[in-house]
Formats: C-alpha cells, structure tokens, sequence
C-alpha cells in the first residue's frame, strides 16, 4: 500500500470546492475573482482579538510584503503555509520520495491534493500555535490559555478560508491562482499607500507626508533652500523617497520587458494535416515560482533563527543560524529587531545603500545565495510540476503534435535545447532582478515588484485566451 493511501480514511472530512458542472461564463469568473480579492483584504484588516499591543520582534518583517502578510490581523501568517506545503509536497513527489502518480491515477491525483489540504491546515496551526507560544503576542501568562487557544484558532481559520480561495479559483471559478492574486494585490497595495499616503509624521525636521508622491511636492513647496529639498526628497530617510519610486518604476518596466521575451518553436499538428502552430518558450519558463520558493524557504529560516535565538541568545552554535538585535531608530527598516549575523544576517538584503558598502561580502553573498537559489528552485520545478521535458513530450506525442523538421522521436530532444535553459536562465534573471531591486530601494521590494508583474501578465493572457474563445463561440451561432 502507498503512503498516500492512508488518507484515504479522513478524506470525506477534508473540505473541497466541487469543479464547476459547466464552463463558467467569463464575467462570472471575474465576479468570483474580485469577491476572493475582497475576502482577503477584508481578513487582512481584522485586527485579531486577544492580542497584547506589545513591541515584540517581527522575524517576518521582511517578507510580509511577499507572503501576503499583514500583522496582528487574521491574514498575520500569509500564505507562508501554504506556500511551505505545496514546496515540500511537489518535491517530495517529483523526487519519488512520496508513490504518487499525478499523470496516470485519478485516485492518486484526489489523494495528493487532499493530503496537500491536510499537511497545509497542519502547518498553519503548527505556525500559528509558535507564534502564540513565543511571545510575539505577548506572555501566554499574561493573555491567558483562553486568548491563546482563541488567537491559534482564529489564524487557523484565516488559514483555511484562503486555503479554500485558491481552490475556488484554480477549478475554474476564477482566473489564475489564488495565492498569486494575494501576493500581488498586497504588493499593490503596499506600492500605492508609500507613494500616495497622506498620512503625516514628525521626523524632526518639520512635518513630512509618508507617501513619496505627496512628499516631493510637499518639500518642494515648504522648504526654502529648493535644491536641500529636492535633495532631501530624493534621499530622506526611514520613509519612502522619491529614488525608491523611480527604483520601483524602472524594475516594473523592466520585469514587464524580460515578461515578453520568449522562442517560438513552429510545431505541426498531425491530426490536421497541414496545420502549423507556435509552441512558445518563455524566459520566465516557471513564472514566478523560483522567487515564491526562495522567499518562503529565506522566511523560514528568519522564524527558526529566531526562536532558537530567544530562547539561547549566548549559544555560539545559535550565532551560526542568526544573531537578532534592536533596530536602530535611524535605520532604515521598520522592525523591533533585524538580522546581524549568522545565516539569517547574510541571507537579507542589505537595508540601504550604505550598508552594501559598509558590508560588501553581505551584498555579495546576498547575490550570489539569490541567484543560486533561483536558478535551483527553476531547475528543480520543471521537473516536480509536470513542465519537465519528458512531461511536455509525453503531452505532445499524446496530442500528436510535433516540431516542424523533425521526426517524433527527436522531440525530446529539441525540447531538451530549450527547457532546462530557460528554467536556470529565467530563474537566475528573476534573482538578479531582485537584488537590482533590493539594492537600489525600491517600493514593494523585487521579490514582489516581478510577483505583481507576473499575476498581470497571467490575468491578461487569461483574459485574451477567455475573449477569444466566446468571440469564436459567438460567431459560430451567428453562422449557425
């Protein structure tokens, strides 16, 4: 009996969005889409009840951004769980470690995914119920066993709904994948409220908008020295500042550039004789999932490192995963306490320009770990993910599709010119579009800026593909 089979007896428990009986209408699909959107945002600003308003530390600051994350509301773990069990599940399935077969058993195929439900509500409470237990809400003694079994269970929850959005959406409901749609819509967010935000705040040097937008003219407008205040309105910092916005247009501008880039292979069809098409490669082969599985296993490894420093903050063995201390007030990073040694100091980018000079072997191993990271993460889930080159020839053979010039045998081939390069190439290009980014300051960070970028090409490419198809719909009853 497969280890997968023992499943089997809870799986009628497990919760699950029944596929759509019939092709869901494509303003439908929207209508399903935007409601999830709303669900999310609304969660993501319910503050959780039974929290002490303590300053404790943060080890997810720096990657709320990209795991969907807003603190002290229901939404405090993201999509980090998730994220972590759908990475350990596909690998351990593509590397055979699980007896899956996702290709040819139906039953296989319903186990898995229920499994992936259950290890992933498993995660989340074991998350939820660490984070409770250390501190980060404040002394279980203090907020009581009650709060704390309320605060694990409203996160598991939370957990749970947006578990059973990104179902809803990848059967058919809605377009594209849940968890993307989050991750993007957080990005956005983030962007517009420090380009735009009125609210003010008192550096010290007078009253200053938070938003860079609002700020810039703001500056410009008060200060009587116009050149100190351009000055100061390109490079104030602590808050975001004119560089970061420019920073954050180029890079979208370039990710949505790099997006286009793609080899067309000419394929021929050879159940209609004659007919050719274009089978596309694209640089970003695995999309944005090599920047996904860098950031949630760089999440990981900032959770762990810190616990292990709490609770032994004078073990030299602990140095070795992270060493955490107070975040100056004139740092440039919002958190209670940050990463200053160990793994966990050197696998962060560094926090300003100043610090990458100050500290060149960080910025290089920063770059160098990113790089290697994506490029491995791309590499390894074409092979776990069903895109590998023997799972895209074994599609066209079985559609009767093959590469113009070429016999059937030689797909294969020709398929291995192209698909591990891009993985690797894609992967590496989305690294070093990260770090670009990190490194010059801009808003929403790479990791996100390339996440949003890929949710927007995704969602047009799946609007053009759901207008086509009714437009064709439509004109055949017109002939009919």
């Amino acid at each position: 009996m497969k280890a997968i089979h023992l499943i089997r007896p809870i799986i009628s428990v497990v919760p699950e969005v029944e596929k759509p009986t019939a092709k869901v209408p494509f303003n439908e699909k929207i209508l399903f889409t935007v409601c999830a959107l709303l669900v999310y945002m609304v969660c993501s600003n319910l503050p959780l009840y039974g929290v002490q308003r303590a300053q404790t530390s943060d080890p997810f600051y720096w990657m709320r951004v990209i795991l969907a994350s807003n603190r002290g509301t229901l939404m405090e773990l993201g999509v980090s769980p998730l994220v972590t069990t759908g990475m350990v599940m596909q690998l351990l399935a593509g590397a055979k470690i699980l007896d899956v077969d996702l290709t040819n058993s139906k039953e296989d195929r319903v186990l898995f995914q229920a499994a992936q439900k259950v290890v992933g509500l498993l995660v989340t409470i074991a998350t939820a119920t660490a984070y409770v237990m250390s501190g980060m809400y404040g002394d279980v003694a203090a907020i009581g066993a009650g709060n704390a079994i309320l605060i694990v269970a409203q996160l598991s929850f939370a957990g749970l709904v947006l578990l059973m959005l990104d179902e809803m959406l990848q059967k058919g409901y809605g377009m594209g994948s849940g968890i993307s749609l989050f991750i993007a819509a957080h990005v956005a967010e983030t962007i517009v409220w420090q380009t735009f935000s009125p609210t003010t705040i008192n550096t010290g040097r007078g009253t200053e908008f938070e938003g860079a937008f609002l700020a810039f003219f703001h500056l410009l407008f008060v200060r009587s020295n116009k050149l100190q205040a351009l000055a100061e309105a390109l490079f104030r910092q602590n808050l975001p500042n004119a560089s970061n916005l420019l920073a954050t247009v180029l890079i979208f501008g370039v990710a949505m550039y790099v997006q286009l880039l793609r080899v067309n292979l000419t394929v021929k069809y050879q159940k209609y004789r004659g007919q050719e098409g274009a089978y596309p490669i694209k640089l970003f082969y695995t999309s944005n999932m090599p920047i996904i599985l860098q950031t949630a296993l760089v999440s990981n490894i900032y959770f762990v490192s810190q616990m292990l420093f709490n609770a032994q903050p004078h073990s030299p063995f602990i140095h070795l995963f992270g060493k955490w201390a107070a975040a100056s007030p004139d740092s440039a990073v919002n958190a209670a306490a940050v990463p200053v040694g160990g793994v966990a100091y050197y696998v962060s980018p560094p926090a300003t320009l100043t610090d990458m000079l100050h500290d060149p072997f960080h910025a290089a191993f920063y770059l160098v770990f990113t790089l290697t990271a994506c490029a491995i993460f791309g590499r390894t889930w074409t092979e776990v993910s069903g895109k590998g080159v023997r799972d895209v020839a074994r599609e066209m053979r079985e559609n009767q599709v093959v590469f113009k010039g070429h016999r059937d045998t030689a797909t294969r081939g020709v398929l291995n010119r192209y698909i591990p390069t891009a993985a690797a190439l894609g992967g590496v290009c989305i690294g070093l579009l990260t770090v670009s980014a990190d490194y010059l300051g801009a808003i929403g960070t790479g990791s996100g800026i390339l996440m949003m970028v890929t949710v927007i090409f995704e969602f047009y490419e799946t609007f053009m593909r759901e207008n086509t198809g009714e437009f064709k719909h439509l004109m055949a009853q017109m002939a009919g």
